[in-house]
């Protein structure tokens, strides 16, 4: 399903604002940096007005990597950075951060199926030298 708004950065400052009155403690934006399967591009909408307008904690997704999400926190853009797809395929991905470690490599085929061990838990762990 697709939808979309005539100014969708309008609606998104007037949402963040909003939370604000309810005290909600995050909000969770995703930025449209992959139009195209696997290609990031950097785009026009930023979410920092959002960012400062929102009084809680703020975290962003949308294809973040280990420098732009580092970076994104940095310069204050974010609290914290989602990352969904690397995640699943590298359940110890805050230790390969950590050791800027190889990543395993997402299968997209295997996302939102029923199966309860192919797609979710056969990643492998890094394997390290104690």
């Amino acid at each position: 399903m697709e939808s979309e708004d005539s100014n969708p950065a309008a609606l998104g400052l007037y949402m963040a604002e909003a939370l604000n009155k309810y005290r909600i403690l995050y909000c969770h934006m995703v930025e449209p940096r992959m139009k195209t399967l696997g290609k990031k591009f950097e785009c026009a909408d930023t979410l920092l007005p959002m960012r400062k307008a929102f009084k809680g904690t703020f975290i962003v997704a949308g294809g973040y990597g280990r420098e732009d999400g580092s970076e994104a926190v940095a310069k204050d853009n974010a609290d914290l950075v989602a990352y969904g797809r690397l995640f699943l395929a590298n359940p110890d991905l805050a230790k390969r951060f950590e050791l800027n470690a190889p990543l395993n490599k997402y299968n997209r085929t295997t996302f939102y199926i029923p199966d309860p061990v192919v797609g979710y838990t056969d990643y492998p762990f890094l394997e390290t030298i104690a």
